[in-house]
C-alpha cells in the first residue's frame, strides 16, 4: 500500500484545513484508514480512524468536534478536516492503512506538516 499525504500548510489560529490522503496498491475500501499527528519533541498521536465500513471514531477529546474523519472510496482517499485549529495543533499528520483488521497500521505516508500560528 502506497500513501501520499498532502494539504498541509500554515494557517492563523482559528482556521480550517483539509488534509487528503490517496491510496494506491490495494482495493481502497478494503482498508482501514487512520490519521496520526506528532508535534516536535512528543511521541506520535492517533487522532482517529475510519474503519473499510465507515465506522469512525476519534481517540482525543482535543479534537472532537473540530476534527472530522472521511472518506471517499471512488477517489481512494481519506480526509481529515480539521477546523478551529490551535497552536497546539502543530505536528506532522500522518495517514496509515490497516490492511487486516487488528493487525495494526502497518502502511505509511509520508507525512505533512501543519503550523498554526498565533
Amino acid at each position: 500500500v502506497q500513501l501520499q499525504a498532502s494539504g498541509g500548510g500554515l494557517v492563523q489560529a482559528g482556521g480550517s484545513l483539509r488534509l487528503s490522503c490517496a491510496a494506491s496498491g490495494r482495493t481502497f475500501s478494503r482498508l482501514d484508514m487512520g490519521w496520526f499527528r506528532q508535534a516536535p519533541g512528543k511521541e506520535r498521536q492517533f487522532i482517529g480512524g475510519i474503519t473499510r465500513s465507515g465506522d469512525i471514531t476519534y481517540s482525543s477529546d482535543s479534537v472532537k468536534g473540530r476534527f472530522t474523519i472521511s472518506r471517499d472510496n471512488a477517489k481512494n482517499t481519506v480526509y481529515l478536516q480539521m477546523n478551529s485549529l490551535k497552536p497546539e495543533d502543530t505536528a506532522v499528520y500522518y495517514c496509515a492503512a490497516q490492511v487486516v483488521a487488528g493487525q495494526g497500521y502497518r502502511y505509511w505516508g509520508q507525512g505533512t506538516q501543519v503550523t498554526v500560528s498565533s
